[in-house]
């Protein structure tokens, strides 16, 4: 039942990346990490997380920012995904990510939410979010692929006992450019590719990203190597704003040189989809016929079947085997047709 109503907890406000990597390290699975606050608050009002402290990063300046930095672009994790999107060093060498961050929820929601936020959240599901024992929650069962379950938008692929989708646009752009996602916690500090961020059910069912009890997310750097590469992002929704994908495509291509760009072949890529896999799914082996290939309609034709080739489409999730195929199939062309 949703109570509506918030069980207490202690509130720290660290004004330093040290104080607060402290109180995560201290109060452990029972701390709280608040960005935010969109998705936080909606697991404490209807009391299915209950943390006994919460530690609100909003005093801590050195989390916020986009700076240069050895030749990247570095973002800190408490950074509005409004100022993602206008930020002349975002947009204009990587305007997937911009782009991306353009299309989360709505514009007042995007002035509050930051970046950081948006990528660790958890899962959608309406099963697990209201309460249910599900096995994500540490039950038996997943209510969302049982025959008749309400799944329309849950995975096409890589579900293992759970069929939730990674609900952030913005982790789908930065898996799709290398990303590298800086983690502090009392051990110190690591960089963590984010493909390798995002985690899928059948590591641990219980998580959505590598982060533990004590991790702090504090920056996320894009890599030159994709600065100013040719860029396609969609994203599909029932409704124009305020909405979660049903499926999203980002797609990052580097191009050979030459006066003839009709006859440029790509030299690398990376295609990418969201809402339909646990994590955000890489095509491989589209990647792989599109390599050293022109970007033709031929080759995007063939590209789209082989994206979801190996899907398994719940009882009521048939129709994203159409939209995948289409996104792949219009990010490769470079149009919206």
């Amino acid at each position: 039942m949703l109570k509506d109503a918030m069980v207490g907890f202690e509130l720290y406000q660290p004004t330093d990346i040290d104080t607060a990597v402290d109180l995560m390290s201290r109060h452990g699975a029972n701390g709280w990490v608040l960005a935010g606050g969109y998705d936080s608050l909606d697991w404490f009002k209807d009391r299915v997380k209950t943390p006994t402290a919460v530690i609100d990063l909003q005093g801590i300046d050195e989390l916020r920012g986009i700076r240069q930095e050895d030749g990247e672009t570095v973002i800190g994790a408490m950074t509005s995904l409004s100022e993602v999107a206008a930020n002349p060093l975002v947009v204009n060498a990587y305007s997937i990510v911009s782009d991306a961050c353009r299309q989360v929820a709505s514009p007042q929601i995007r002035n509050a939410a930051t970046i950081g936020g948006n990528v660790c959240q958890d899962t959608r599901c309406w099963y697990y979010r209201y309460g249910v024992d599900c096995y994500r929650a540490g039950g038996n069962t997943c209510y969302a692929a049982a025959p008749g379950a309400m799944n329309r938008e849950h995975a096409l692929f890589g579900a293992s006992r759970c069929v939730a989708v990674s609900p952030s646009d913005v982790a789908t752009a930065l898996v799709a450019i290398d990303a590298q996602m800086v983690v502090r916690s009392a051990r110190g500090q690591r960089v963590i590719p984010a493909a390798e961020f995002f985690m899928g059910p059948a590591v641990d069912i219980t998580r959505m990203t590598v982060l533990e009890p004590g991790d702090l997310l504090a920056a996320i750097r894009l890599p030159a190597d994709w600065a100013g590469a040719d860029f396609y992002f969609e994203k599909v929704t029932d409704r124009k704003s305020w909405d979660f994908a049903l499926v999203s495509v980002a797609a990052a291509f580097r191009m050979t040189s030459g006066p003839d760009t009709a006859a440029r072949t790509v030299e690398d890529v990376r295609i990418v989809a969201g809402a339909v896999d646990c994590v955000p799914r890489r095509f491989p082996e589209v990647e792989r016929l599109v390599r050293s290939a022109v970007r033709s309609a031929q080759v995007a034709e063939e590209a789209g079947l082989i994206a979801v080739s190996d899907a398994e489409p719940l009882d009521f999730n048939h129709f994203k085997i159409p939209l995948v195929q289409n996104l792949v199939k219009r990010a490769i062309r470079g149009d919206n047709t």
